[in-house]
């Protein structure tokens, strides 16, 4: 079991949505200190202020988890002064909404840097104390898109996909060499958090509110899960996959569930809100 009583904890992708939820919750459950990572400083700002009027401290940092020299400035402060990051939530990620054929070079290297490769260079600055220390945990925010491809989601589920089967390949590593740290890989549905704003829900699968989804990933942390997926119908993704012929899965995901249709009015966040950059990126 988990504990985040008296425990260090970083959250990347800290200053609004499903970050910001699980900061809090961290700090209702009086973790030691709880560490905001985001690449949107005027966000930071404001979210430290907001817990602070709540009687909460959090410490930020401005961080651009898509530049490798960026997360390994930001690791190293984190490093010398709190000395070991306990628990570590991969949570920051982005999501380009749009036909393969219409992504730019950039869009496809962002999404990747944002949604995979941080979360293993995040994890590679962290985990070998965690190892030496004998307990840590890692929840790693995937997808239930990382199961199921989908139309103008070619990349993001790419992302997801790669990032499920990383984590799980950690989690085994971990057990094998009983070092004492938890991996747990988180795989919801769409999540009303404005970043997949105008999709629209699949037969069966509503979509999820962030304080429903926080409430479940906590549990999963407390009770050392190994997977979270969320709602009910994502669990029988795998199971569909394999029973059925490729084209009558895809009958099944698309015209009976209606999942290729539900990207069709995708909108994502105002660009006010999103990563600052100049492209149709919508983020956590």
């Amino acid at each position: 079991m988990t504990q985040i009583k008296d425990r260090c904890i970083l959250i990347t992708g800290g200053a609004s949505g499903i970050g910001k939820l699980i900061a809090k919750r961290c700090l209702e459950l009086r973790a030691y200190k709880v560490i905001l990572w985001d690449i949107n400083e005027v966000s930071l700002l404001k979210t430290k202020a907001q817990f602070a009027t709540l009687g909460y401290q959090v410490d930020t940092e401005v961080v651009d988890v898509a530049n490798l020299e960026d997360i390994k400035r930001a690791a190293k402060i984190a490093k010398e002064t709190y000395i070991t990051i306990d628990i570590l939530f991969n949570n920051a990620g982005i999501i380009v909404g749009k036909p393969f054929a219409e992504h730019s070079h950039r869009d496809i290297t962002k999404t990747i840097n944002i949604n995979t490769s941080a979360l293993m260079h995040i994890a590679k600055e962290f985990l070998p104390d965690m190892i030496d220390q004998c307990e840590g945990h890692i929840i790693n925010l995937a997808s239930a898109s990382g199961l199921i491809a989908n139309p103008n989601m070619s990349v993001y589920a790419a992302s997801k996909w790669a990032v499920i089967g990383w984590s799980e390949s950690v989690r085994l590593e971990m057990e094998r060499e009983d070092t004492g740290v938890n991996i747990t890989t988180v795989m919801p549905s769409y999540i009303s958090t404005g970043m997949f704003d105008g999709v629209k829900s699949p037969f069966m699968t509503p979509i999820l509110t962030p304080d429903y989804i926080v409430d479940k990933i906590m549990e999963a942390v407390k009770n050392n899960e190994i997977i979270l997926q969320e709602p009910f119908m994502v669990k029988s993704v795998p199971l569909l996959k394999g029973l059925l012929p490729q084209r009558m899965f895809d009958f099944v995901a698309g015209k009976i569930f209606g999942i290729h249709n539900t990207m069709d009015e995708f909108k994502g966040r105002p660009q006010d809100q999103a990563v600052p950059e100049k492209d149709t990126f919508s983020s956590k």
